[in-house]
């Protein structure tokens, strides 16, 4: 048994970092710039470089530009999205308030709606519990304390 020292074949990395296309180039990756002096003889391999470099520096560019034009549409979106869930929940609080006056002009009662969503938490642990209650505990998934779970109000659940 002895120790195997960890080199560099031993690094695994994700799939979607070794293939990744030019949309999802980050911002913060820096593509160097090299300067070379007019004149001077460059070789071969270092003119390879410098043209790379600036072809990835022109695609990053086009993609930072195109990720920032995604951003504002999907944050303007999402800001219409918004405005319409408010105003939808400013007309149903409107609607309430106009039942309860109505029903206090004509002398009647209003019932107010009751909650269409539960949600239920575990509280107390199986010893000493009831065979009935511990299957409605699991047939709900509360299987642990402190779990809760989200159930639609019906006859049954009642």
């Amino acid at each position: 048994f002895g120790s195997r020292r960890s080199g560099p074949s031993d690094i695994v990395t994700p799939y979607s970092q070794v293939f990744c296309g030019v949309e999802e180039m980050a911002e913060r990756y820096m593509i160097t710039r090299d300067a070379v002096v007019e004149g001077a003889a460059v070789p071969e391999k270092v003119q390879l470089k410098l043209a790379r470099n600036a072809a990835l520096a022109e695609e990053k560019q086009k993609a930072v530009a195109a990720k920032k034009k995604d951003l504002e549409e999907q944050r303007a979106s999402l800001k219409k999205r918004t405005q319409e869930y408010e105003k939808e929940y400013a007309d149903h609080e409107k609607k309430l308030i106009d039942l309860r006056r109505e029903a206090k002009l004509g002398g009647n009662f209003f019932v107010e709606p009751e909650a269409k969503l539960l949600f239920v938490i575990r509280i107390k642990g199986i010893i000493k519990m009831a065979p009935k209650p511990r299957k409605v505990l699991q047939l709900l998934r509360l299987r642990q304390l402190h779990n809760g779970v989200f159930l639609k109000v019906n006859k049954p659940i009642l």
